[in-house]
């Protein structure tokens, strides 16, 4: 290997192949891509798609085994599949589900935020996950990692405040900031146009309508939290705008950042609490 292979890295911001002494990255613009505080493994996991898509799939996860764990002789153990392993409404309560009754009763608005990481049965959280990763690479590619984030956190808290506006009483799940995804892939697909913009539209636009067919026929489907992620989502799509029209800048980073920020404390403070309260009962 020579020197030039040893000293080139990958730009923290477009993951582009640099030489590690660019002043700025030829492809993006950042300033200093080779610095310490860019490259190391910390940072760089920030901006590491599959990083990220791994980390919220976590934490996704971790919520579930732990409202499980809460009171496991009360976890669903039923022959029917929609219902195995499903934690207890009061463990959900405790945990940070979210509605008019966590709301209005005890002012969780919080859970807003933590509602979003928790899940009513295995198959709720498998086949919510499985879809996470199959939008997730779709937004990071054309809007970046870090806007990818914005859309989810924030397009999922406006899911489940349209759920509240519209009386739902109790509500867990990771489809509202699904939808959110799915609606910045509509606004993508719709203004972009083109051959590729086109079928975005389209391939989302069939999943949304099979959506909302399988939320008419089951009964608990959550349909204003879907339709309140898809709206938000194709609204933050055009405020923050995609790859094409404009480059990920670091008002998006710092955005993203207090997303995350904001969702490490919440469900930590969700955990916490959720525990204590489970131990006086």
């Amino acid at each position: 290997m020579n020197r030039a292979q040893r000293n080139s890295i990958l730009c923290p911001n477009c993951r582009k192949l640099i030489s590690a002494d660019e002043p700025r990255c030829p492809h993006c613009n950042t300033a200093r891509p080779g610095a310490w505080w860019k490259a190391n493994a910390w940072t760089r996991g920030f901006s590491d798609p599959d990083q990220i898509i791994r980390v919220i799939i976590g934490a996704n996860i971790a919520m579930f085994l732990l409202s499980i764990l809460m009171n496991p002789r009360s976890a669903g153990f039923s022959m029917n599949p929609l219902y195995f392993l499903s934690p207890d409404n009061q463990s959900l309560l405790l945990l940070g589900a979210t509605g008019v009754y966590p709301i209005e009763r005890f002012g969780r608005w919080w859970t807003l935020l933590s509602a979003n990481y928790l899940h009513g049965s295995i198959l709720h959280i498998f086949f919510n996950m499985m879809a996470f990763r199959q939008l997730a690479p779709l937004i990071i590619n054309t809007y970046g990692a870090y806007r990818m984030l914005i859309v989810y956190t924030l397009g999922g808290v406006a899911g489940f405040l349209a759920s509240y506006l519209f009386g739902i009483p109790f509500t867990i799940g990771a489809s509202a900031a699904l939808c959110s995804l799915m609606g910045a892939a509509l606004y993508y697909g719709k203004s972009r146009g083109g051959t590729f913009g086109t079928a975005v539209y389209r391939q989302i636009g069939g999943w949304v309508i099979m959506l909302y067919v399988f939320g008419l026929l089951m009964p608990g489907i959550n349909n204003w939290g879907h339709t309140g992620g898809l709206v938000g989502g194709a609204i933050i799509g055009f405020l923050v705008g995609y790859h094409e029209r404009r480059r990920e800048t670091l008002a998006h980073k710092m955005l993203a950042a207090a997303c995350a920020g904001a969702t490490v404390v919440v469900l930590l403070w969700a955990a916490g609490s959720g525990l204590y309260y489970r131990s006086l009962m």
